[in-house]
């Protein structure tokens, strides 16, 4: 409870959640190309994408129980936009 983003301005805790998700993405885009059936580049960024919604929402739905926290869809959504940036930014990286 109180838990404040370092940044001091309006939607600071979104631009937190953007970031987080983004490193959270691209790191599960990462490792899912390991797995021999998400070889390719953008079914693995699909599923990344997919797994951190999951974990997002598994998130927001714990904080909503934890007093003092605020669960919102807002903080999803900015982790979606996070995880799909960081997907953007993985196939970015892997293009030849």
């Amino acid at each position: 409870p109180g838990l404040q983003p370092p940044m001091h301005f309006q939607y600071a805790d979104k631009v937190a959640h953007i970031c987080e998700y983004g490193v959270l993405g691209f790191l599960l885009a990462r490792a899912l190309r390991t797995v021999p059936r998400l070889r390719g580049a953008l079914l693995a960024c699909v599923v990344a994408v997919a797994i951190g919604a999951g974990i997002g929402s598994a998130d927001e739905l714990f904080q909503s129980t934890v007093p003092g926290r605020d669960s919102s869809v807002f903080d999803l959504i900015a982790d979606i936009i996070g995880l799909s940036l960081a997907q953007l930014a993985y196939l970015w990286a892997q293009r030849p």
